[in-house]
């Protein structure tokens, strides 16, 4: 079973997309920061990773920059989920690594699934 970690301290967000992933077959999971989702990617080794910019304790990019240190832990890819879609921001994730984009006002949850899947393929 694929793994999802989503990172989002928006807990009405996190607890949606937790749910439609779990729905549809895949092991998903939250953090609601920075550092417990790098503590989280260490250990539970998340086929993919949904990660919020705005985070407390440590931001996306923060989180990003230290995924790439770790030679096994920069192969997961991640999917950005941010209230922004300023193109500075968006080319400053593409170049730490992300794999794709969603802009928190404009996604549903059967986008963010499509995104998963084009990922890393179907749950099993």
């Amino acid at each position: 079973m694929k793994k999802v970690l989503v990172v989002e301290d928006e807990q009405l967000i996190a607890d949606l997309l937790q749910k439609k992933l779990i729905k549809e077959g895949y092991y998903a999971f939250a953090a609601g920061d920075g550092e417990a989702a790098l503590q989280q990617i260490r250990e539970e080794r998340p086929d993919i990773v949904l990660l919020d910019i705005v985070l407390p304790r440590m931001n996306g990019f923060e989180v990003l920059a230290e995924l790439r240190k770790d030679e096994e832990l920069r192969k997961i890819p991640v999917i950005i989920i941010s209230n922004s879609g300023q193109p500075a921001e968006i080319e400053k994730a593409r170049e730490a690594g992300v794999r794709d984009w969603l802009i928190k006002t404009e996604f549903d949850p059967q986008e963010v699934l499509e995104k998963v899947r084009r990922q890393v393929g179907p749950p099993q």
